[in-house]
Parts: structure tokens; C-alpha cells; sequence
């Protein structure tokens, strides 16, 4: 299978989405299609085998609507003769994306005509290298197709927008004027054989017609045809309602117009509901520009060119040309061009526009750079290990498209009502005109109108109030500005239903190693028998341990070394296995090892037995250190909790969040961390495979999970005594994680930690710092609840007004203000996410 995204044009509600949706699943070899009418794009999951992308953009035309591209313009060197250019084109063409290619010898011009979504130009560059010629020129970049396209379609709704307006406000004020006799004399003709009495010149009418026609025909001619599209396809949308109702009141009125019938004219009822939904469509179409500032954000992070070393030389180059082992060259306050590793210099580097962190990260040889993030004080020079759509920014971007096109389960509702709703405000429609035509009380004997026009009037306010528009944005744009936000804090939800569960979040597993510890083992007391000092007994051992590969000697020496402490040359090293080492260190025998060890030799231990007691109850292994034959010290080693676990642990809790420790290790360890941080409950000695079986044994809410709960020794059982499914969020790092990860109902990834955790959670925390879950559900519930606010408004705005208006208490113009800003008040409504605090973000 492959999965392509594709921007749409034209949708304008819900219906739109499932009419592309539907007929794009009725294609053999579609498997999944997936519309979001807030970014405007469908992502498709098909088999290349029997579908290909000009398939699918041809049934995404066949059904009405349209498919942004983008066209590139390349300066070609290197062209000998027209098979060249021949042989390029061809080279173009086979790249997935491409719509067009030509390429001409004369000119050694290529014009590329490609979707911006599926292709970028840095690939039309490379495959121009790659067939040996050389590219010296592009017109804009790919993500400017796309956003240009979106930009014409603003134009075009704004230049519509000011026609109607430059019609509909004379009209609507002759209309008004008409109404309640305040028109010029001139417009006025005296009655015959009704003395004082006068009404409007014979040509008013036609005066009104004139003005209506460009609104009614040119500005709404779009609901027209997109209505024309809808009944083609055996669907009903906005377009329908918008241009049955304006109809209605617009072909009323000809026949008045025309002296065959006498009456009122309605040309200003159908003028200012095309132009007041004009307007609104119009402020909609910018507010939803602004839901995807956040990726535009990310995009325009990268850094445009990349200082590399060829040759012996420094080169200046564009970024898409950075290769795979280039060394690049980075000065105090440039941005890092592309990911690599730190091959020499040591400078710190601001990751805070990726990871959300806020404290400059230390980097020296060996260090891992990301690119887009900001060289802070030295020169750096380090090895490019991933380039293009490979480096982290690419991969987050991408991850943030795909959750933003995904659609979370919330939206089902609202999809299912849309699927009907149309076709019941018609039905309603048509209703409320029999009932008032045959039905509704008599009118005065002077009354200015007839039962026939109130009728209409009263169907053609029920036609225009119904806005499926607002059901159908309510969620992906609270989800389009809710992951973009993420994306900011260094928070990547893979999809929206991810976004969504987490709100709904009451248990917090964290895996210890790696996740609330630092995974790396690390001194953290030293005590000596009062004779040596701390530095000097450290020193010794760390000598001594210079040549051994245990992670607890690696400890000590990596401490000695952090100290700044100058190790000396280890002689006769030996290794003892499970007991210690000893070697022989300007001129002293140093001996390094556990109380098996200095019992064995018979050292005492040199009034220093309480000591090792007391680090070994606080969970911490105690290496003693022998110099000479005598125990000179303590040296304790363990895994040290990461700075603000205990921050970040405490803030769950107050979130009203149980959180349980899951570990491999033994009880009296994990008592001992679990102490140090505060967490709810402990599960320890847990064995690698065993730990998805745990966390689902905690999504299940029975008498036997309480009777496992005791057999767990997990404290405070009574805590897991509720009446509903326990929603579970586990958060791991590790290879032996991501079964876990995958089991629980919302899989948090630490990404300071393996690929494979990465892939199989749902949410991924770029900085690795704990903090990060308290903020990722913080930022959930906010969306779930905008989203929620969105759903309401939507479903209340049409539950209350359309009954109102089918009897007979709304005016079809104001029914059309309130419409067309129902969908305004939505997409404002879910902008607000973007200002709110997350977490103290």
C-alpha cells in the first residue's frame, strides 16, 4: 500500500468532505480516504498496482473539486542536444508528484508542473544532478505552491466579496428606503385618483433587478455550481441551501418585476444572504489560514544554506544540497543546517523551537545536532548523518500533517448528522412553507403582503439559517491548532485520536530506567574514614577503574573526570568477576569491589559498615575502596533521577492522575525511587515481556484486576475500585517498551530514547524531559474541551434557530448574518487555543 496526501480546493462544509471522501473509497485499490476540511487535504492509503496518482486527482475533479499545485521553473546547464533534454524529461516525470514536465534545449529552461504536498523541488534538483546536468535556478519553493493556491482562493472570495458589497448596500438601502418611504421625491410617482397618496417610479423594480443581478449571478454563481456538483453526485451541501433559498427569492421577484403579478420584491433578501455568507466564508477562509501557523512556523525554521568543507575548501551552499557525510561548518548564532554529529568544537546550542526546552544543550565531539535549532557560542564542525525529509524537522512536520489530517473519533457525530442534515433542512423547509401557506393564522385585510409570500419568506429563512459548516470545522480545526500548539512544545501526537484520548487520560505508567531515572548509572556519594579526602580516594578508584568496561566502574571514572580529576596509569590490572578490581596506582595496591570482595582478603572495613548500610537502603550500590590492604572508603553508584521527575510527578498527581511505576528491578531499588519522586503505586520486578500484560491488567476495572492488584503488591488498591474502563497512558523509552507502549490506550515516547518506543507510541516527547506528559494531557484535555465548545455552538446554534425561524421569527437576512458567522465564531473559537498556557508554556 501507499499513502499519498493530496490539497483540495473547493470544499466549503461537511458534505463537501464525504463527497470526496465517498467517491474517492469507491476507486478499486483505495483503501482508506481520509478529507480534513480545515487543512484541506485528503490522505489516501492505496495499491500502486491498480491506482496511481493521476487516478485519483481525476475522480477528485469528476466529482467538482480541485487539486492545488505548484509549478517550478529550473535553469538547466550541461544540455549537449535535444535527446538531453528529452532524457531529463523523462527523469522528471517518473518522480511520484510530478503532473507535467518539459523541457527545452533552446531555452535550457524545465518547467515543472507537480503537487507540492507528495513532491519538492530539492528532489527536481537532485534528479537533475542525478542525470547529470546542473540546476542553477528555482521559482519559490514547495510549500509557497500550496500556500499560493490558498492565497488566490482568499483573493477570489475577497474580490467577490467587495462586488457584492459594491451592489448590495445601494440595494439593501433602496429597499429600505422603499420600505419606510424615505427615498428621494424623484423616485416617487403620484397614484391615480388617490390624491396625496404615491408610490415608487414604475422603473424602480428594474432599478433593484439591475443591482441584484451581479450578486445574484456573479458573486453566488460558486453555490450554484457547487450545487450542481452535490446533486451530480447524489449529495446535498451548503451550496444547496444557499442557492435554493436565494433562488426562491430572486425568481419570486421577476415575475413582479415583470408586471405579471403584483406584490413585494425580495431582490434585497437574496442579494444580502449571498453577500453576508460571502462575508462570511470570506473571514472564515482567513481564520482557517491560521490554524496551520504553527507548521508554517516549523517550515520557515530550516535554515536556507549550509557552510560545507569539500575539497579543503569552504563552500556556501543551498541546504537541499547538504549530502549524507558532508562536514558542515556552523558559527556562534547560525543555525544548524541538518542533522549530524559533533566532530569538533564545543559550543551550546538553543533547542528550544523543537524540543520546547527553554536552557541552552552543551555540545562537544560526539554530541548529536539537529538542524533548525540555533548555534549559541562556539564553532562548531560536525558530520551531516540526515538530510531532506530524514532530519527530525522534516520527521516532525510530517508527523503534525498526518495527525492533522487524521480524524479523531469525536468528529463521527458530527459527520453522521451531516450526513443527513441537509436533506432534513430541505424536507424541514418545504414544511414550514406548506404549513404556513395553509396553516398559519389570516392575515389583517390591509396587510402588505400574501400567504403565499410569507410563506416563502419564512421557507427561504429555515433554507438559509442551517449551517452545516460549523459541524463540519468544529473538530479538525480545534485538532489543526491543538497539535501545531504540541508541536511548539516539543510534544508530536501522531494522530488525533491520540490527541483526543489523552485528555480522557486517569492512569500514568512510567517505566523507570531511562523515563524517571537517567538510566545511566552515576556516583553519588563518596565517604571516606576521615583520613583521605573525598577527591583522593576517588581519584585512586578511578584509576583503577580505567581499564574496566563495567557500567559502575565507567561510573566512577566518569565522575573523577567531571571533578576534573587527571587519572594516572593503572599497572597489573585484574578483574575479579562479581566481586571487583584491583590494580596498582603509583606505587599504592587499590583494591575496588563490593563487601564480598574485602570480606574474601580479609580487610576490615574500618568503622565504615553503617555507611554502606545506610546507601545500601537507599537503593544504591556500595563499591568500597581498599588502598593498601585497608578500607579507605565508599564510593555508592546508582541510577540518579532525572532533573524534575519529582516536579513533573507531583504535577500529574495534582492533575488528579494516578501514576504507577513499572520496573524490572527489585522491590527495596524501586521503594527507594518511588520514595524520592512520589508516585501512587510501584510495580517492581517486572520482567521485560511481562510489562504489556501489566498495563493491561490496569485498563481493566474488576474484582480480579483488585486481586492482581494485591498479588502486584500495588499500594492503595482501593484506588482501583471503579465503574468504568481505567484509561491508561504509558510512558517508556526503550526497545522492551514498545510493546507497552503499543498495548496502552495512549503510548507516550521519550525521544531521547529508541526508534523503535518512538514508532510504536502515539505521542512522542522530543525532550525527554518527564515534564513533558503533564503538558501533553494538559494540551489534550484544552483541545478535547475547545472541542467540545466547538460541538455544542454548532449543534445548539441549529437545534434552537432553525425552529425559530420555521415559525416565523427570523428574517431571512438575519438568518443569513447568523449563519454565515457560526462557522467564524468556530474556527475563533479554537484559534483561542493558541494563546492558552500549557504546563507554564
Amino acid at each position: 500500500m501507499k499513502q499519498l496526501t493530496l490539497p483540495v480546493t473547493g470544499m466549503t462544509c461537511a458534505n463537501c468532505v464525504a463527497a470526496v471522501e465517498r467517491n474517492l473509497k469507491k476507486l478499486d485499490g483505495v483503501q482508506t480516504a481520509v478529507v480534513n476540511l480545515s487543512s484541506e487535504r485528503a490522505s489516501v492509503e492505496f495499491d500502486p498496482v491498480k491506482l496511481g496518482l493521476a487516478d485519483l486527482i481525476t475522480r477528485v475533479e469528476y466529482v467538482g473539486y480541485g487539486i492545488a499545485t505548484g509549478e517550478a521553473d529550473l535553469v538547466i546547464k550541461r544540455l549537449a542536444d535535444d535527446n538531453d533534454a528529452r532524457r531529463l524529461e523523462g527523469a522528471l516525470r517518473k518522480l511520484e508528484g510530478v503532473l507535467e514536465a518539459t523541457v527545452t534545449y533552446t531555452t535550457e529552461k524545465a518547467r515543472v508542473k507537480y503537487v507540492p504536498t507528495i513532491v519538492s523541488q530539492a528532489e527536481f534538483r537532485r534528479t537533475v544532478a542525478a542525470a547529470g546536468f546542473e540546476a542553477l535556478e528555482l521559482g519559490g519553493d514547495a510549500q509557497d505552491a500550496e500556500a499560493a493556491a490558498r492565497e488566490r482562493e482568499i483573493n477570489t472570495q475577497r474580490r467577490l466579496l467587495i462586488t457584492g458589497l459594491l451592489f448590495t448596500v445601494p440595494l439593501f438601502a433602496l429597499s429600505m428606503g422603499r420600505d419606510f418611504g424615505l427615498l428621494p421625491a424623484f423616485l416617487y410617482a403620484p397614484v391615480q385618483g388617490m390624491v396625496g397618496m404615491r408610490e415608487t417610479q414604475p422603473w424602480f423594480n428594474w432599478l433593484l433587478l439591475a443591482l441584484a443581478l451581479p450578486v445574484q449571478f456573479y458573486v453566488g454563481w460558486q453555490y450554484y455550481i457547487g450545487a450542481a456538483k452535490a446533486l451530480r453526485n447524489r449529495s446535498a451541501n451548503m451550496d444547496v441551501l444557499i442557492a435554493m433559498g436565494t433562488s426562491a427569492a430572486f425568481f419570486y421577484s421577476l415575475p413582479i418585476t415583470f408586471g405579471w403579478l403584483s406584490g413585494h420584491v425580495y431582490y434585497e433578501t437574496a442579494a444580502v444572504i449571498i453577500t453576508l455568507i460571502k462575508l462570511g466564508k470570506f473571514l472564515e477562509a482567513r481564520a482557517k489560514g491560521r490554524t496551520s501557523e504553527a507548521i508554517k512556523k516549523l517550515m520557515g525554521l530550516r535554515a536556507k544554506t549550509a557552510r560545507v568543507v569539500r575539497d579543503g575548501a569552504e563552500l556556501e551552499v543551498p541546504v537541499d544540497d547538504v549530502r549524507v557525510g558532508d562536514v558542515v561548518l556552523v558559527r556562534p548564532g547560525e543555525k544548524i543546517a541538518v542533522d549530524g554529529a559533533v566532530i569538533e568544537g564545543r559550543s551550546t546550542v538553543d533547542e528550544s523551537m523543537l524540543t520546547g526546552e527553554s536552557l541552552p544543550v552543551e555540545k562537544k565531539p560526539g554530541d548529536a545536532v539537529i538542524g533548525a535549532t540555533l548555534n549559541k557560542l562556539g564553532l562548531l564542525k560536525f558530520e551531516a548523518t540526515k538530510v531532506g525529509r530524514e532530519t527530525a524537522l522534516a520527521q516532525i512536520i510530517r508527523l503534525v500533517e498526518e495527525a492533522q489530517a487524521s480524524k479523531a473519533p469525536i468528529q463521527k457525530l458530527a459527520d453522521a448528522v451531516s450526513a443527513v442534515f441537509v436533506p432534513a433542512v430541505i424536507v424541514l423547509a418545504t414544511l414550514t412553507f406548506l404549513g404556513w401557506y395553509f396553516f398559519g393564522p389570516a392575515l389583517p385585510i390591509n396587510a402588505d403582503i400574501n400567504a403565499f409570500t410569507r410563506a416563502l419568506v419564512n421557507m427561504v429563512a429555515v433554507l438559509v439559517i442551517a449551517c452545516p459548516c460549523a459541524m463540519g470545522l468544529a473538530t479538525p480545526t480545534a485538532v489543526m491548532v491543538g497539535t501545531g500548539k504540541g508541536a511548539e512544545l516539543g510534544i508530536l501526537f501522531r494522530t488525533s485520536e491520540a490527541l483526543e484520548r489523552a485528555g480522557r487520560v486517569n492512569v500514568v505508567v512510567l517505566d523507570k530506567t531511562g523515563t524517571i531515572t537517567k538510566g545511566q548509572p552515576a556516583v553519588t556519594d563518596v565517604v571516606t574514614d576521615g583520613e583521605l579526602p573525598a577527591d583522593e580516594l576517588l581519584w585512586l578508584a578511578a584509576s583503577v577503574e580505567r581499564g574496566s568496561e563495567h557500567p559502575l566502574g565507567e561510573a566512577i571514572w566518569a565522575e573523577a573526570t567531571r571533578r576534573g580529576l587527571a587519572l594516572a596509569e593503572p599497572q597489573g590490572f585484574a578483574a575479579e568477576a562479581g566481586h571487583g578490581v584491583e590494580a596498582e596506582v603509583e606505587g599504592h595496591r587499590v583494591a575496588v569491589g563490593n563487601l564480598r570482595m574485602m570480606t574474601a582478603r580479609g580487610y576490615a572495613l574500618n568503622g565504615l559498615q553503617p555507611a554502606v548500610e545506610r546507601l545500601q537502603g537507599e537503593a544504591k550500590t556500595a563499591m568500597l575502596a581498599a588502598v593498601d590492604g585497608t578500607v579507605r572508603g565508599v564510593i555508592a553508584v546508582a541510577d540518579t533521577v532525572k532533573d524534575g521527575s519529582a516536579e513533573a510527578i507531583a504535577e500529574l498527581r495534582r492533575m488528579g492522575l494516578r501514576v504507577v511505576m513499572l520496573t524490572g528491578d527489585n522491590q527495596r531499588t524501586a521503594d527507594a525511587i518511588a520514595r524520592q519522586v512520589g508516585v501512587d503505586s510501584v510495580l517492581a520486578e517486572v520482567l521485560p515481556g511481562d510489562k504489556a500484560a501489566h498495563v493491561k491488567a490496569l485498563q481493566i476495572a474488576d474484582s480480579r484486576l483488585r486481586m492482581a492488584n494485591r498479588k502486584l503488591q500495588i499500594a492503595n488498591p482501593k484506588s482501583q475500585i471503579r465503574n468504568r474502563k481505567s484509561v491508561v497512558a504509558m510512558v517508556g523509552d526503550g526497545v522492551n517498551d514498545a510493546p507497552a507502549l503499543a498495548q496502552a490506550d495512549v503510548g507516550l515516547a521519550i525521544g531521547t530514547g529508541t526508534d523503535v518506543a518512538m514508532a510504536a507510541a502515539a505521542v512522542t516527547l522530543i525532550s525527554g524531559d518527564l515534564r513533558g506528559v503533564a503538558r501533553a494531557i494538559t494540551l489534550s484535555r484544552k483541545t478535547l474541551r475547545t472541542i467540545k465548545q466547538n460541538l455544542f455552538w454548532a449543534f445548539f446554534y441549529n437545534v434552537i434557530l432553525i425552529p425559530a425561524a420555521a415559525l416565523g421569527y427570523l428574517n431571512p437576512m438575519l438568518a443569513a448574518g447568523a449563519m454565515a458567522f457560526s462557522s467564524v465564531f468556530v474556527v475563533s473559537n479554537s484559534l483561542r487555543l493558541r494563546g492558552q498556557r500549557v504546563g507554564g508554556w
